[in-house]
């Protein structure tokens, strides 16, 4: 038992670990010792953020993985704050789990963290997003944002090259300070590189993940540039502030209607399916929450095993777009969610 916890005894440790936002997961109860007698183990699963479906899917998606290998659950949620996820893995610690799982803000923030963990002899594995360049040690699983990004933006080029005309764009990009957001960027400028004869790329919007400062861009690129017929956003969670924008520019018609402005995103939410199903979304680029959370699972428990893990588990994703949208609908995590 941990020396920590034989100090200050159970009550007083609950009692700091609700301050910090730690709670047993609905699915199953505290444990404050770690593995138990019957063998059970516990895992902490500390999140960043639930502001958006897909980390909300992402977060059912692994308690439920965990459930089914008959292993306690710690949840702790830390509202964008890197210095409450950190208190929030030190009681993980202390409460003597056999394994965290965590999404952290981005690649900086999270490496005391990571050298907690590492400290304590307990493994833990990122994810959805990887750690920095660092010597503290993690396991991470990760979309192909480059890989999906430029498969999306490639198969929308494909429609704009059949309307036998040059097409002005533009990008919505995310928060560059996350390495996801980078990866997506640099996935669409890959794929328009090698096309500039039929797209040009006129409006670059930065969102920082921020609805207001979203639509606020996309306002102002379609006046600056009111001839804009394809975009692409790094995040489906920015789509509702891009739809306004299109709608109040007259912009925002279904596919093969006059006036549609290609458009595909990243992540397959809910929205997004909606919106394929409607005819008005040519495509999106889909990070499979599934495979991830399977994957984040079994990594953790073959590392408390002390199996050889890969540093790096990539998911390769896919493109969901009118052409396929039944076959693919069963792995689109949003198509599930609604």
């Amino acid at each position: 038992m941990n020396g920590i916890f034989k100090l200050l005894g159970p009550c007083v440790l609950v009692g700091l670990l609700g301050l910090c936002g730690c709670r047993p997961a609905a699915t199953g109860g505290s444990n404050a010792a770690g593995s138990k007698p019957d063998g059970r183990l516990t895992i902490g699963v500390a999140f960043e953020t639930l502001q958006t479906e897909y980390w909300v899917a992402g977060f059912e998606a692994i308690k439920a993985e965990l459930t089914t290998r008959d292993a306690e659950v710690l949840e702790a949620i830390a509202d964008s704050d890197p210095n409450r996820q950190l208190r929030q893995v030190r009681n993980f610690i202390t409460r003597g789990v056999d394994g965290i799982i965590m999404v952290p803000k981005d690649a900086k923030s999270c490496i005391p963290a990571i050298r907690a963990a590492n400290d304590a002899g307990i493994p833990i594995v990122l994810f959805n997003r990887p750690a920095g360049e660092t010597d503290a040690v993690s396991v991470a699983i990760q979309a192909d944002n480059f890989r999906i990004a430029k498969e999306t933006t490639e198969f929308l080029l494909e429609q704009a090259r059949k309307t036998g005309q040059k097409h002005k764009a533009m990008i919505v990009m995310g928060d560059l300070g996350d390495v996801n957001a980078i990866g997506r960027k640099d996935g669409f400028d890959a794929a328009v590189a090698g096309n500039q004869d039929i797209v040009e790329v006129v409006s670059r919007v930065p969102s920082e993940w921020n609805q207001e400062k979203a639509q606020a861009g996309v306002v102002n690129g379609l006046q600056a540039h009111p001839d804009i017929s394809l975009i692409f956003t790094s995040s489906d969670f920015l789509l509702p502030s891009i739809v306004s924008a299109l709608k109040s520019a007259d912009k925002y018609h279904k596919i093969g209607e006059s006036g549609h402005v290609i458009l595909g995103g990243f992540d397959g939410d809910a929205t997004t399916f909606k919106m394929l199903e409607e005819g008005y979304l040519d495509a999106t680029g889909v990070q499979d929450v599934y495979f991830e959370a399977e994957q984040t699972v079994q990594a953790v428990m073959d590392l408390i095993e002390g199996k050889d893990v890969p540093p790096l588990i990539e998911d390769p994703g896919f493109v969901i777009h009118q052409g396929n949208m039944q076959e693919m609908a069963p792995r689109t995590w949003g198509a599930n969610v609604r």
